[in-house]
């Protein structure tokens, strides 16, 4: 089959890989229809992760049920579904208790796995035509038959319910004002998540005009950081208090005004001071636990500078960690279906699969109006759509 496959930083190539094949009882193959490329892959293809050459990229990945093996009792050929892209048992201790990020046999010493992603576990990634799903019952969700909604299901893998995790983690009520910092996909889906939780205000903090002018599309209200300090900015339209929640979607890959150099406590201190006393901060953003590329000793050990005092002075709560997609893609997809929500308005691209690598670039680049690119092993080559939704007003 076709995969996308890493070769060294900044390259990747569409190459012929193995079939999957089933290999447990559990197990189903997936005839993959789309799979998107993510911010988090972006990580691996700049090299700053321990990948080696070789491995298929892809944990955001739908499709077609192609064949599943005996002890599958729930998912059938020709089933339309998605898969989370937290690999999980569905037994373990944390997924009983709904947190299937932190599946305890999936990835023995590593607390979860995940579909092509390094140190998640041997899941080869679906950005190719076929993808084994283990324990298939569990990790596949049922769709729809057809290919309504296409752009807005395959979203459920990822970044819609990891939008979600980040306002469920600050538990954004309504009538309460939110802090998102970073407008990229998962920061504009915690803004819309805030939305549809009934928040009062979103401000959405962000540089690329692109992205802050999809935050204001939906209702959220725009802060140019290049413009001035996103906090005082924030505050003096909160009355000086600052807001209620506040959610980190950036990680260690952050920076300051005008700045090239990464400065990856930037965000989670600018969220201290941006939200008022007894507020809560939700994390869904990256922070690993060391990065090779970061700009000095401890970064590199995954240690910041973090305004602990700050947070413990204003008596703030926290909550992080990758999101537990199963515990919210059940509802997700049933607030797509009756059209109350429509995650596709971040997508920019969907393209075939063999334009993967230019589209690898211009993402890490962010040019040409790339942000969300969704991979389609089935479409014709030359046949590159740009995918251009009008946002949805169900949140209003």
């Amino acid at each position: 089959m076709k995969a996308v496959v890493y070769k060294e930083p900044f390259k990747v190539a569409v190459e012929t890989v193995a079939d999957p094949k089933v290999q447990d009882p559990n197990d189903a193959l997936v005839r993959i229809t789309s799979s998107a490329i993510c911010g988090s892959d972006l990580h691996m293809y700049e090299g700053r992760t321990a990948a080696q050459a070789g491995i298929v990229f892809g944990h955001e990945n739908m499709g077609t049920v192609e064949e599943v093996g005996p002890g599958v009792v729930s998912i059938k050929k020709g089933d339309r579904v998605v898969m989370p892209f937290n690999v999980a048992c569905g037994f373990c201790k944390n997924c009983l208790a709904g947190y299937s990020g932190f599946c305890l046999t999936v990835n023995p010493g590593f607390a979860g796995g995940a579909y092509g992603y390094v140190a998640m576990g041997p899941y080869t990634g679906g950005q190719a035509e076929y993808l084994r799903v283990p324990f298939a019952d569990y990790n596949c969700l049922v769709l729809p038959p057809g290919n309504e909604h296409e752009a807005d299901f395959i979203l459920l893998a990822d970044i819609f319910p990891t939008g979600y995790h980040g306002c469920e983690l600050a538990q954004v009520s309504p009538g309460e004002s939110v802090a998102v910092y970073g407008a990229g996909p998962v920061g504009l889906m915690a803004a819309y998540s805030a939305l549809l939780r009934g928040a009062a205000r979103v401000f959405v903090v962000d540089r690329i005009k692109e992205r802050l002018d999809k935050a204001k599309e939906i209702g959220a209200i725009p802060i140019n950081f290049d413009q001035g300090d996103p906090v005082q900015q924030i505050k003096d339209q909160t009355g000086g208090e600052g807001t209620d929640k506040g959610v980190d979607a950036v990680g260690y890959q952050a920076v300051t005004k005008g700045a090239q150099k990464e400065e990856p406590a930037t965000v989670l201190n600018a969220l201290i001071n941006s939200v008022r006393p007894t507020g809560m901060l939700g994390v869904p953003g990256l922070y690993v636990p060391s990065d090779p590329g970061g700009p000095d000793a401890n970064a590199k050990q995954g240690l910041l500078m973090v305004a602990i005092g700050k947070m413990f002075e204003k008596g703030l709560r926290i909550g992080t960690g990758q999101c537990n997609v199963k515990r919210y893609n059940r509802q997700l997809r049933d607030l797509i279906i009756a059209g109350r929500a429509k995650p596709s308005f971040v997508v920019s691209h969907e393209i075939p699969l063999e334009q993967a690598p230019q589209a690898y670039e211009k993402f890490d680049k962010r040019i040409e109006g790339y942000t969300k690119v969704i991979l389609h092993p089935g479409m014709q080559n030359g046949g590159t759509q740009t995918h251009r939704t009008q946002s949805s007003t169900a949140h209003r």
